[in-house]
């Protein structure tokens, strides 16, 4: 092989190289970007917890406050309070996890838990 084609060879290999290289930051796609919602009310959240609770037909829908208790003040034994946390979680299309589901008793800890997760709708 000459001295000229083994030069113009290398030369033309490290120009493709360099192109290569270079392709992705010629081309730089823009990035999509998405506001996001402010989130539900707290009222909101209140509003469709009540219509899910109301739904059973142990509850009384008088004794319905944002402070009411699952068990003591309306009556729900730990499968009722486990099935309203399956509604809420159906309600507002969103997943809880098991240790943090235990943990709702109450319909303003369930309101609280709604209104700190951002992917409920």
């Amino acid at each position: 092989m000459s001295l000229f084609r083994l030069a113009s060879r290398t030369s033309a290999l490290s120009r493709a190289a360099w192109s290569v290289r270079s392709v992705p930051n010629r081309f730089v796609l823009p990035r999509a970007t998405y506001a996001s919602s402010a989130g539900l009310s707290r009222d909101a959240i209140q509003t469709r917890i009540f219509d899910v609770l109301k739904g059973y037909e142990k509850v009384d829908a008088a004794k319905l406050t944002p402070t009411a208790s699952f068990a003591k003040d309306l009556g729900l034994d730990s499968l009722d309070a486990v099935e309203v946390v399956m509604a809420v979680e159906e309600e507002f299309s969103i997943e809880i996890p098991d240790a943090e589901a235990d943990a709702i008793q109450s319909v303003d800890q369930a309101i609280d838990y709604i209104a700190k997760t951002p992917e409920a709708h």
